[in-house]
C-alpha cells in the first residue's frame, strides 16, 4: 500500500508513471481509496460495518513490482550484495566510521544509516551502546517483539473467483476487510486486476510479547487456513477456498523508539519503526524516512562537520510520526478483530476506524522536511528555496 502522502515522493522521483503502469491505474491522480468492512465470521450472509472512504488516494501493488522500479533507477556498482554487517564503531565526530562485515571484510563511511530491517545489526549495536553509556532502559528496544498475530498470505488468481448475484465478486471490484473475533482477511486487487491479494489474519492476544520460537516465516497447508476461517460467510469462503501454497508469517513488532539515532548512527524503515500491517503503512514510513533523511543530508549548509546536527533534525521530525503510526496500526488491528473497546458496537466501532486513519491525511512531507530545517535553525530564505527547489 502507498498512501497519498508517500505518493508526493515517487511524484519527486518521477516513479509515478511507471508505477501507475504498473498496477493499472489511472494517470490522473483522481482515485480516493477505502476498504469495505464486514462482519463475515457467521454462516450466512454477513453485513456492512463501515465503508470508509478517503479523499487521498491509495495504491495497491505486487510488491515485487514496486521494488523493481526503484531498483532499476540504481546506478551501476552501486549495490553491493551478500554482505551481512556484523559490528561498526564510531570515535569522534570527524573520524570515519569502520563497519565490520561477516565475509571479514571492512569498509568505513562519515554516516552510517541502517535500513536492515526489523532484525537490524544496527539497531542492535546502536541501543547496545547505548546501554553502555548507562541507560540500562533502552535494553527493550533491541529486539522485536511477538504481535501476537499469525498472518497467512496467498495471490489468488483474480479469474478463478465465482461472481456472486450478478456480479464481479467484491474482492475483484475493491479493497475488503473480513472482520470476525481475533481474526480478519484484507484483499484486494493488485497487478492490474489479475491477482488479489489474501492476507488471512489470526491472533491470540494473550500471546502479545510471547516468545515465538518457531520459523518467523514459513510455508503451511492450505488446511491450515480453511480450519482458522471455517464457517465464515459465502464470499470470503470464496476467497480461502482458493488459496494454494500460503507462506504464513509470524508478525513481530518494535516498542516505539525513543530515539533513531546516536552520534553519525541512523535508523531507518523497519529498523527504526518495523508495525504491524493493519493500516498498510510500513513499506511507506520508509519511503517517507528516507525522504525527510536525503532532503536534510543533501542540503547545502549540510557538511562533514554538522551531520549530526543534521541527522538530529531527522530524529526529531520522525520520530514522533512514525511511533503514532505505529500505534495507530496496532490499534487499528483491535478494531478490525472487534476486541478493542468498541468490541461489537458497531455505532461507536465505526467512526472510530474512520479517525484512526486521520494521520494519512495529516502534516505533509514538504511541511514535515520544512519544519526539520527550521530545527536546524536556518532562515526562512533557506527554507523558500528548498520548497521552491521541490
Amino acid at each position: 500500500m502507498v498512501w497519498g502522502r508517500t505518493w508526493q515522493v515517487i511524484s519527486l522521483l518521477n516513479l509515478d508513471r511507471t508505477l501507475r503502469e504498473v498496477a493499472g491505474l489511472a494517470l490522473d491522480g483522481s482515485e480516493g481509496f477505502g476498504f469495505d468492512f464486514r462482519r463475515s465470521d457467521m454462516e450466512g450472509e454477513g453485513h456492512r460495518i463501515h465503508l470508509l472512504r478517503l479523499p487521498c488516494p491509495g495504491h495497491l501493488f505486487h510488491r515485487a513490482h514496486f521494488l523493481q522500479a526503484f531498483v532499476d533507477q540504481l546506478p551501476e556498482g552501486s549495490a553491493h550484495l551478500n554482505k551481512r554487517l556484523e559490528s561498526y564503531s564510531q570515535s569522534n565526530a570527524l573520524s570515519p566510521i569502520e563497519l565490520n562485515f561477516a565475509d571479514g571484510s571492512i569498509a568505513s563511511c562519515d554516516i552510517l544509516v541502517g535500513a536492515d530491517g526489523v532484525k537490524s545489526v544496527v539497531r542492535r549495536c546502536m541501543f547496545r551502546d547505548l546501554t553502555k553509556n548507562g541507560d540500562s532502559e533502552v535494553a527493550k528496544y533491541i529486539q522485536p517483539f511477538y504481535s501476537g498475530t499469525i498472518n497467512y498470505r496467498c495471490l489468488v488468481p483474480a479469474e478463478l473467483l465465482p461472481d456472486r448475484d450478478g456480479e464481479m465478486h467484491r474482492a475483484r471490484r475493491e479493497a475488503t476487510m473480513y472482520c470476525g473475533l481475533n481474526k480478519h482477511i484484507v484483499c484486494y486487487p493488485i497487478a492490474r486486476g489479475k491477482l488479489v491479494n489474501f492476507v488471512g489474519m489470526v491472533t491470540l492476544p494473550e500471546a502479545e510479547g510471547c516468545m515465538y520460537t518457531k520459523p518467523w516465516v514459513s510455508e503451511c497447508s492450505s488446511e491450515e487456513v480453511f480450519d482458522c476461517f471455517e464457517g465464515w460467510e459465502p464470499e470470503a469462503q470464496d476467497l480461502v477456498k482458493l488459496v494454494q501454497k500460503p507462506v504464513k508469517w509470524a508478525v513481530h513488532q518494535l516498542h516505539p523508539l525513543p530515539t533513531y539515532i546516536d552520534r553519525r548512527v541512523a535508523l531507518l524503515g523497519d529498523a527504526a519503526h518495523a508495525m504491524t500491517p493493519h493500516q498498510g503503512a510500513g513499506a511507506g514510513q520508509s519511503v517517507e524516512d528516507a525522504f525527510i533523511l536525503a532532503g536534510l543530508l543533501g542540503h547545502l549548509s549540510v557538511t562533514k562537520n554538522n551531520l549530526e546536527e543534521a541527522l538530529r533534525a531527522y530524529d526529531h521530525v520522525r520520530v514522533p510520526f512514525a511511533n503514532r503510526v505505529i500505534e495507530g496500526s496496532r490499534n487499528a488491528g483491535a478494531m478490525y478483530e472487534l476486541r478493542s473497546s468498541h468490541g461489537n458496537d458497531y455505532s461507536t466501532l465505526a467512526p472510530a476506524i474512520q479517525n484512526q486513519w486521520d494521520w494519512v491525511e495529516s502534516e505533509s512531507l514538504i511541511a514535515q522536511l520544512e519544519r526539520a530545517l527550521r530545527w536546524m535553525a536556518m532562515d526562512g530564505q533557506v527554507i523558500a528555496t528548498v520548497k521552491a527547489s521541490l
